[in-house]
């Protein structure tokens, strides 16, 4: 293997070089377990970061490996991407494996055609899932190949904390941390076509052999919310994994990454990213909603990293 020389990189990846290994290094400012210095969140886990400097401004169980659901879809978005595969190719939609298949749900019709780059923009705006198992499938190497490269890319941005299993996300067994994931986030930022199509609010997709269409929305409710500047989104949801919710918002002219980990219902973890957008604003530590804490303060003691009593 090639070891490069610090003068053979270009200055904007030895810079992304550095924010990475920033968010590795730094110890959060604000130890959620610590008490009074910390935002009350509903998620299990959750982390923000910022972007430029890698700074961690927030961080609650930031380590602890957990479920990911479909935020592995933004793994399958950079693979795709770094790949340089070409997006309009028009692929032929396969049928799941039979473990994808347990979980699995999917509009779009077997054997007809789409873009490649039509299905990253949907698997990545509205999570459809056959969109992101064909992009795996129909990669050189199928399905073995593609995951590979996906914990080979999770190694190489310092994501030791991570493993993936399937493209998809249905698999409980697709693990991450926050700390990990704002890592994963920061790369992905550095693609265009992921802060585009992460961010797309609707989409009509087209697809051929036979000719049909099929609506989507967005997932992530903030990319409507005009108080909101979304620049990258990803939402997830399984059971074993609750509510999950990463993005890049712009706050204060800052982009800021927002990891938030196993929340309880569908509005917990906008509402933590709420309350982390305006503690980083005001120092407003925020209030949680009774059934959404105790979930988060249960979950955390069922998985051994707080102690109960």
């Amino acid at each position: 293997m090639r070891i490069l020389r610090l003068k053979e990189l270009d200055v904007g990846t030895l810079y992304k070089c550095l924010v990475v290994l920033f968010i590795g290094l730094s110890s959060a400012p604000y130890l959620y377990a610590a008490g009074p210095d910390a935002p009350e969140l509903a998620s299990v886990a959750a982390v923000a970061v910022d972007v430029a400097t890698g700074k961690v401004l927030v961080a609650k169980h930031a380590d602890a490996a957990l479920s990911i659901a479909s935020v592995t879809k933004l793994m399958t978005a950079v693979v795709v991407l770094d790949g340089e595969a070409d997006l309009e190719q028009w692929l032929t939609i396969l049928d799941w494996d039979a473990a994808t298949a347990k979980n699995a749900y999917s509009r779009i019709r077997l054997t007809s055609q789409a873009q490649r780059g039509e299905l990253l923009r949907i698997a990545l705006m509205s999570s459809e899932n056959r969109a992101a198992f064909n992009l795996a499938a129909n990669a050189t190497g199928g399905i073995p190949t593609f995951v590979r490269q996906m914990n080979d890319k999770a190694a190489t941005l310092g994501m030791t904390n991570s493993r993936f299993v399937d493209p998809t996300g249905l698999s409980p067994n697709n693990r991450s941390t926050a700390r990990d994931l704002a890592k994963l986030l920061v790369a992905a930022a550095d693609h265009p076509a992921i802060r585009e199509y992460s961010t797309t609010r609707q989409r009509t997709a087209r697809f051929r052999k036979p000719r049909y269409t099929l609506g989507y929305g967005n997932t992530n409710r903030l990319v409507h919310s005009s108080r909101w500047d979304v620049v990258l989104s990803k939402t997830g949801y399984l059971t074993e994994a609750g509510r999950c919710l990463v993005m890049v918002t712009t706050i204060d002219g800052k982009d800021i990454a927002m990891v938030m980990l196993n929340s309880f219902g569908t509005r917990s973890p906008l509402g933590d990213a709420g309350r982390i957008k305006r503690f980083i604003q005001t120092g407003d530590k925020g209030r949680v909603a009774g059934a959404a804490g105790a979930y988060a303060r249960e979950t955390a003691e069922r998985l051994g990293l707080v102690s109960g009593g």
